[in-house]
């Protein structure tokens, strides 16, 4: 069987999507004081107030070189940006990784570049 086949067969998340779920899943930690590293210091919340979606959009930095375009604080940006309300007010991390697995059913690419 391919790697694809298997990984359906046993309702597994690829690497892809494994990555970009723990990004997001470190990114709540940080918006909600349960990680050692502040949220303040790899983030910036928008200012913007005519935006769509949830209270807690993070501002998009422009990015010159295509190094820093892949660091960890620029590829959650988007992801975490497309999130509803309701999933960012979610009070613990297992509640949260709830919200994920209900988000992934519907939006299968949600989780892959």
């Amino acid at each position: 069987m391919s790697y694809e086949k298997r990984l359906e067969h046993l309702g597994l998340w690829t690497l892809e999507e494994r990555r970009n779920r723990a990004d997001l899943l470190e990114v709540f930690k940080m918006y909600k004081g349960l990680s050692t590293i502040p949220f303040d210091r790899l983030f910036a919340l928008s200012t913007a107030t005519n935006t769509r979606g949830h209270s807690a959009k993070i501002a998009k930095h422009h990015c010159h070189l295509d190094l820093r375009r892949y660091f960890f604080s620029e590829r959650t940006v988007d992801r975490w940006n497309n999130l509803s309300q309701q999933d960012i007010s979610c009070s613990t991390v297992n509640s949260f990784k709830n919200c994920l697995i209900r988000i992934r059913r519907p939006k299968m690419g949600f989780f892959t570049d």
